[in-house]
């Protein structure tokens, strides 16, 4: 067994880390913290009564080396670099939630602040599991890609070979309101999400320099990414729609999906545009595509807090750990 603790208990995708690792048949929950502590986690998240009640300590990089094998950072963005290095140097793997580590320093620093961990940035392995694989069995830093990022470059990236790169991509995002975290705001207030929907951040998103970068890391391509995030009212889900122009008007955009991704299991090609129902509570990534004349059009669904966020970040650790990726992820979805 491995021992694995979560800094960052008291956020919903600590809960999702939870509600995970206490089913784990491989892991062994031994540390959970918060940057205040001096609670339990039934107190933190009620519906875990008489399912766990281990302590939450204030966060602390001495008690997680003592305690833990690995370690999941659920804390905010530049929260967590600051945190990593420490438990770094510990010997101590990291899997890290936040920002702070899936980016190069420059597109970081322009979007974000100074990074404080500059010598352990290189050694980051993008937590994208369908295209990082490999690199991630012999890492002890996985950065969790953003929740969008995750749902768009899954589904645009069989198609970059295919595309004209030098036209622009256009992404269409949409994700329930628990991927703005806790933290109330005036946009998160019920009055202001219930029967609404409304764009954010219009082409300012700091998740596009995030799929521009990737795209050109994995194929070499530089972009034009025009990133339009939307909040609906929904509490969890995100689909994304994005809009490229073909140079290879020949293909089948169905098959191409249902090739690249013929050895992933939890990448599910669908014959109908994707709805987020379908992998709500999952960790599984729904895909369609389709094109009319040079215009591709690629749906991707996926569950924010899990696929976006937790399950992808279990799935790192898994591979971490020399265990079958699979281990302990969601399957079932939340349906009806």
């Amino acid at each position: 067994m491995v021992n694995v603790g979560v800094v960052g208990a008291s956020g919903y995708t600590g809960l999702e880390l939870v509600k995970m690792l206490v089913t784990h048949p491989r892991f062994t929950l031994t540390y959970l913290a918060t940057t205040q502590g001096d609670t339990t986690i039934d107190q933190l998240h009620p519906s875990l009564v008489d399912v766990i009640s281990l302590a939450v300590d204030k966060a602390d990089a001495s008690d997680v080396a003592e305690k833990c094998d690995l370690v999941f950072l659920a804390l905010p963005h530049k929260a967590s670099m600051g945190f990593a290095k420490e438990l770094l140097e510990k010997g101590v793997k990291v899997v890290d939630l936040s920002a702070d580590y899936r980016l190069e320093l420059d597109a970081y620093e322009a979007h974000y602040c100074e990074h404080e961990d500059k010598a352990h940035l290189d050694e980051a392995v993008y937590g994208l599991i369908e295209y990082y694989r490999d690199e991630l069995k012999n890492t002890n830093l996985a950065a969790g890609p953003g929740c969008y990022p995750t749902a768009t470059l899954l589904g645009i990236l069989p198609f970059i070979p295919y595309i004209d790169t030098s036209a622009p991509l256009f992404v269409d995002a949409k994700s329930g309101v628990s991927g703005a975290g806790k933290k109330l705001s005036e946009t998160t207030h019920f009055v202001a999400v219930n029967d609404n929907i409304f764009a954010y951040n219009p082409l300012k998103h700091r998740h596009a320099p995030e799929i521009a970068e990737k795209i050109e890391k994995v194929h070499g391509a530089k972009m034009n990414v025009n990133f339009v995030p939307h909040l609906i009212p929904a509490t969890r889900g995100e689909l994304v729609s994005v809009y490229a122009t073909l140079k290879d008007l020949d293909i089948d955009p169905l098959e191409v999906l249902k090739e690249h991704y013929k050895n992933d299991p939890f990448i599910r090609i669908r014959e109908t545009p994707v709805n987020i129902k379908s992998t709500a509570g999952t960790h599984f990534c729904d895909i369609f595509a389709a094109k009319n004349g040079n215009g591709l059009f690629v749906n991707s669904a996926i569950d924010n807090l899990l696929r976006g966020a937790s399950s992808q970040a279990l799935a790192c650790a898994n591979l971490m750990c020399g265990f079958e990726e699979g281990l302990g992820l969601p399957i079932i979805s939340y349906v009806p």
